[in-house]
């Protein structure tokens, strides 16, 4: 497995389990209730859970598949483009963390001189397109192999996998996995074009903001992005997860990790412009791939007034931010603005991925 084993221990830190967390409102009195449901006390962060890839749930993914449009070749792609973030001043973290142990807090008053952000998180086609113009290898490729989620993967190239992660056995180590084929080697991305990257490392990443003339942003420009200007709230619009009754971000509905109902249309990752946008016009903050940011991983933050801060100078691991597919509240509620995880800068996984941003 090579650079990739140190995988098998982060993906148990995005995977811990999360119980009861206070109702919080929004200012129109709209709340999301976080405590347990009633029966669902496992939240299936331990004991062996092979069960939990289930027969319906093959078929709702294999129902998602035969309802793609018919002319994939039509795919639309939408372009992608600077989005300018007005400077302003936030409250960044909390002083009420969720995960007292990802460092959400102290809450903290920063400064964001402005900025531009990507309006997507970066697609296959941007990416195919930088690897064409520079003859890039991700990271990925060099190490051959690479996460999936196990009901992505084909029954063939499961009988060739002998590992998988202790704590969570439904992602599994595929060779071959990469950008090019998400799920391995009988895998493409074909009617893709328009989803984002994933398998790309933080290096992988940052390579392609330099190449397009960009960088990654920071920890602090993506929350207070994210935010979009709201105070105290959970989600880039506020505190309800399901606004009007709508689904705004793509991660694991039903019960995790027995059953995803896929009531937000999505099994996996969904196209870059799924949803609607925060209001300074970002689409897919939370939700659908975790997004890497520049810096350094650290759970200790000063409370002092920060100005454009960029995180420690050094470090072992990066920031990633916003969450995934594979979210769910009760195993990683990480799909908040706040919220926050970590890998290596040589990690990747089918549900990490990135966005751009420039200076002024």
């Amino acid at each position: 497995m090579g650079g990739k084993v140190v995988l098998l221990l982060l993906f148990l830190l995005a995977g811990a389990c999360y119980g009861n967390v206070d109702e919080t409102c929004d200012a129109e009195g709209i709340c999301i209730d976080t405590e347990e449901d009633e029966g669902e006390k496992d939240c299936g962060c331990g004991g062996s859970l092979r069960e939990s890839i289930t027969e319906r749930e093959k078929k709702s993914v294999e129902k998602e598949e035969s309802e793609e449009p018919k002319a994939q070749a039509e795919e639309k792609i939408p372009e992608n483009e600077l989005v300018l973030i007005p400077g302003g001043v936030f409250k960044m973290g909390l002083d009420k963390p969720v995960i007292p142990e990802d460092g959400e807090t102290p809450s903290r008053s920063v400064t964001i001189t402005s900025f531009y952000m990507d309006k997507y998180e970066v697609s296959n086609d941007e990416y195919g397109k930088f690897v064409s113009d520079t003859g890039y290898v991700t990271e990925t490729e060099s190490f051959g192999n690479s996460f999936v989620v196990e009901y992505f993967i084909s029954k063939e190239v499961q009988e060739g996998i002998t590992q998988a992660v202790a704590n969570a056995p439904w992602w599994l180590p595929v060779d071959n996995a990469s950008w090019r084929q998400p799920e391995g080697i009988d895998s493409d991305i074909k009617g893709r074009m328009s989803h984002p990257v994933v398998h790309v490392s933080w290096n992988d990443a940052d390579a392609y903001c330099k190449w397009a003339g960009k960088r990654l942003p920071t920890e602090a420009e993506w929350e207070y992005a994210c935010r979009a200007g709201l105070k105290d709230r959970l989600f880039p619009w506020g505190n309800n997860p399901t606004p009007h009754g709508e689904h705004w971000m793509n991660i694991w509905q039903g019960k995790f990790p027995i059953n995803n109902t896929l009531d937000d249309g999505y099994a996996g990752p969904g196209p870059v412009d799924i949803f609607p946008p925060n209001k300074f016009g970002l689409y897919n903050m939370v939700g659908n791939v975790w997004e890497w940011v520049s810096d350094w991983w650290t759970t200790h933050h000063s409370k002092k007034d920060q100005k454009d801060p960029k995180g420690p100078p050094t470090g072992s691991e990066k920031v990633k931010k916003g969450g995934s597919y594979m979210c769910h509240k009760e195993y990683c509620y990480r799909y908040r603005c706040a919220a926050r995880s970590q890998n290596t800068p040589d990690s990747s996984a089918h549900n990490l991925g990135f966005r751009c941003a420039k200076s002024i």
